[in-house]
C-alpha cells in the first residue's frame, strides 16, 4: 500500500477534535460541579474526616436544596441507621418509594433498604415483609440473606431451612452445617413437647444435612439416656470419634455417668484413658481424675495428671497436677501446696474459656451458636490458654 502525503493533513484535524472533545468534558464537568450546592462537599468532607454527624446536617441541607438527589438519600438513610436513628432512616426510605418518578432498580434498592431499617430497629415481621418482595427481583440474593438472619432471630426454624436452601442453590455456597443445625434446634423443641419420634426423625435429617454434625449425636445420646437406655446413649456419644473426635471431651462425663448406670465405671474410664492419650483436653482430663479419685486412690489420680503434663504442659494442666499433689501429699506440706496453688489458679481461673474462631469471643460454657457474631459452630470444644493483656 503506497503512503500518500496528503493523509498527514488530518493528523491536525484529529488532534483538534480531541482537544475539542475534552473541552466539551472538563466545561460539563465544572457545569455539573457548580450544579451542585456548596452542602454536598461539605459533607462529603466531612464523611472524609470521619465526622458523620456534621455530615448528615450537610446532607440534609442538599436535600432540602435539591429534593432530587435520590442517591443522596440513600446515602441519608444508610447513615441514619449505621448511627441507630433508625426511625429517620425509614422515614428516609419510605418517602423514596412514595416518589412516582423513581425507576425500577432504585425501588428495589429502597425495597431493600427499608428492609435493613425494619430489621435494625427489631420490627421482624415489617422487614419479613419487605424482604420478601425482592425475592424474584435482581436482590434476591441478598433479601434471603437478611430473610435468614431474621428467622434465627424468630427461631422459626422450618423456614431458616428452607430460605438456607434457596441460598445455597442461588449462590453455590454450601450451607449444610447451618441446616443441620436447624434441624438439631427443632429436636430439641420437639424433646422439650416430649415429641421423641419426631425428634429422632429431626436429628436423622441433620446428620442427612452434614455426616459431621457432631450436635445430632450428642443430642441422640440425651434422648436414649433420658429414657433409660443407657447402652444406646453410649453408642451414640461413641460415634463423635468418627466424626470429629475433638467433640468427646464435651460429653465424657455424661459417658461415664451411663456406664456407671451400668455398673460398668471401670470400663467406661478406661475409655476416657484411652481418649485422653488420644486426644487431649483439660475437660477430659478434668473428668478422668476426678473419676480415677473415685474408682482408685489420689496417687493413682496424681500420676495421671502428672503423666498428661508431661505430654500437654499447660498452666491449667499444671493447676490440675498442684490440686493432686495436695491430696497425696503429707499434711505438713500441704499448706505450701495450697499457697501455690491458689496462686496459679488465680491465673487460670480467667484462661478456662472457650473462645469463638470467628470474632473471638470468649464464654465460660460452650456455644454452638456464638453469641457474639451468631456464627454456627465457630467455637473449638477446647478451652483457651491465651492471657487476655487488658487491664
Amino acid at each position: 500500500m503506497d503512503f500518500e502525503y496528503w493523509w498527514l493533513l488530518g493528523l491536525p484535524l484529529f488532534f483538534g477534535l480531541g482537544w475539542l472533545a475534552a473541552r466539551v468534558d472538563i466545561k460539563h464537568l465544572l457545569m455539573e460541579s457548580r450544579a451542585l450546592p456548596r452542602s454536598y462537599f461539605k459533607g462529603l468532607n466531612f464523611l472524609l474526616n470521619e465526622q458523620p454527624d456534621k455530615a448528615i446536617e450537610a446532607f440534609i441541607e442538599v436535600v432540602r436544596i435539591d429534593p432530587e438527589t435520590i442517591e443522596l438519600h440513600f446515602a441519608l438513610g444508610s447513615l441514619f441507621r449505621r448511627r441507630g436513628e433508625t426511625d429517620r432512616a425509614i422515614r428516609m426510605h419510605k418517602n423514596l418509594l412514595d416518589r412516582s418518578d423513581l425507576a425500577d432498580e432504585q425501588r428495589l434498592h429502597a425495597l431493600y433498604e427499608l428492609g435493613q431499617d425494619y430489621l435494625k430497629a427489631g420490627l421482624l415481621d415489617r422487614s419479613e415483609e419487605v424482604l420478601s418482595k425482592l425475592r424474584d427481583s435482581a436482590l434476591r440474593r441478598e433479601a434471603l440473606r437478611l430473610l435468614l438472619e431474621i428467622y434465627q432471630q424468630e427461631k422459626d426454624w422450618d423456614k431458616a431451612i428452607d430460605t438456607a436452601r434457596d441460598l445455597e442453590a442461588d449462590s453455590g455456597e454450601s450451607r449444610q452445617k447451618e441446616i443441620a443445625n436447624f434441624y438439631c434446634e427443632l429436636a430439641a423443641q420437639d424433646v422439650t413437647h416430649s415429641r421423641t419420634t419426631e425428634a429422632s426423625a429431626n436429628l436423622e435429617r441433620a446428620m442427612q444435612a452434614n455426616r459431621k454434625c457432631v450436635r445430632a449425636n450428642i443430642q441422640l445420646g440425651e434422648m436414649h439416656a433420658q429414657a433409660g437406655e443407657a447402652a444406646l446413649a453410649i453408642d451414640a456419644w461413641k460415634r463423635i470419634e468418627q466424626q470429629q473426635p475433638a467433640f468427646v471431651a464435651l460429653v465424657a462425663r455424661r459417658i461415664l455417668d451411663c456406664y456407671r448406670t451400668l455398673n460398668r465405671a471401670e470400663e467406661g474410664l478406661t475409655l476416657l484413658r484411652g481418649f485422653l492419650a488420644q486426644y487431649p483436653s483439660l475437660d477430659l482430663l478434668d473428668v478422668v481424675f476426678q473419676s480415677s479419685l473415685e474408682l482408685h486412690n489420689p496417687e493413682t489420680a496424681y500420676q495421671l495428671v502428672k503423666e498428661e503434663l508431661r505430654r500437654n504442659p499447660t498452666l491449667l494442666g499444671l493447676d490440675k497436677l498442684l490440686e493432686a499433689q495436695i491430696l497425696v501429699a503429707p499434711p505438713e506440706k500441704r499448706h505450701d501446696l495450697e499457697l501455690v496453688k491458689n496462686l496459679v489458679h488465680g491465673h487460670t481461673r480467667r484462661l478456662a474459656r472457650y473462645r469463638c474462631d470467628n470474632c473471638g469471643f470468649k464464654a465460660r460454657q460452650f456455644h454452638w451458636r456464638c453469641p457474639a457474631c451468631s456464627g454456627w459452630e465457630t467455637y473449638p470444644p477446647k478451652r483457651t490458654e491465651d492471657f487476655d493483656l487488658d487491664p
